[in-house]
């Protein structure tokens, strides 16, 4: 609808309307979020969590209609799973780029519990946005250097306590925890520095999921697997606000949970954790084979 407007004024346009959604939305989130945390019964709480997830929801929603506005092209999406709202899940999804964020949440509105993203801590300062997250119960990471650990052993795990933490919060109502396995952005760089086994994927990081399913296996339905494919080159920020790149290819399936690791303690239990992390790596040689047939498709 937009596509005739020159790029620098679509990027304009598009990031006006995402401060302006966001701001919009902002105040009654902060609002829910004080209620919720002076009002200590369990029952009230319950309430503005559900009341905080419908206005996620309705964020999502607005910025589907900008985003429809300035691309080029629909998204090829292949959904081959049935998907419910009132299940608990665990996602995860190739990482490239912004963008993953704003597909995964388009295409999984509604369809399944609002999405919890697990972040990094330094991603709390991020202006108003932040905020936004800590109020919306998202986990934040503090990842340490293997180096910072040699030093600084008595840090070792406190990161993963924050996941316990948080599967705590979510034991109540349905939630899909959303993490990407590999922990940051694919690059040609980090590639070849990690020399990663995978042709289009970084090494996973299975940590994470490994204490998600054992502080909540029993409770997830299945693993909801998002891959990602941009036949027209990853795109940057200003790329998908103005609409260029927007080439999108997804694929979205769910996944059951071996029994086997529904339940364990990743940090302390070695079968558990090379259990978990045999399955992970399984995972994401598929995915990378998937990939690849997209890309011999374009």
């Amino acid at each position: 609808m937009l596509r005739f407007l020159p790029r620098k004024l679509r990027v304009v346009i598009s990031m006006s309307l995402l401060c302006g959604n966001t701001a919009l939305h902002c105040l009654p989130i902060f609002c829910l979020a004080l209620a919720k945390l002076v009002v200590p019964l369990p029952v009230w709480r319950g309430l503005c969590t559900r009341l905080l997830n419908v206005m996620t929801s309705s964020w999502i929603t607005v910025n589907g209609f900008w985003i429809g506005m300035v691309r080029k092209n629909p998204w090829d999406v292949d959904i081959r799973s049935e998907l419910s709202p009132d299940n608990w899940y665990l996602v995860t999804c190739n990482h490239q780029s912004w963008a993953d964020i704003f597909i995964s949440q388009q295409l999984l509105n509604r369809r399944v519990p609002q999405m919890k993203f697990f972040l990094k801590q330094e991603l709390i300062w991020v202006p108003v946005i932040g905020l936004v997250w800590w109020a919306l119960d998202f986990p934040f990471m503090k990842r340490y250097s293997k180096q910072y650990l040699k030093k600084h052993p008595e840090k070792r795990g406190k990161d993963f306590e924050t996941t316990r933490r948080a599967c705590a919060k979510f034991r109540h109502l349905p939630a899909a925890i959303f993490n990407f396995m590999e922990g940051t952005r694919f690059t040609p760089d980090k590639h070849q520095r990690q020399s990663s086994p995978y042709r289009h994927l970084l090494k996973p990081r299975p940590g994470g999921t490994g204490y998600v399913l054992g502080a909540m296996g029993e409770q997830l339905q299945a693993l909801i697997d998002i891959t990602i494919y941009y036949p027209e080159g990853v795109p940057g920020f200003r790329d998908f606000l103005s609409g260029d790149k927007s080439s999108v290819k997804v694929v979205i399936d769910s996944r059951p949970l071996p029994q086997h690791l529904r339940s364990g303690d990743y940090g302390s239990d070695p079968a558990f954790r090379t259990a978990v992390q045999k399955w992970v790596n399984e995972i994401w040689q598929e995915k990378d084979e998937l990939l690849e047939s997209l890309a011999a498709e374009s």
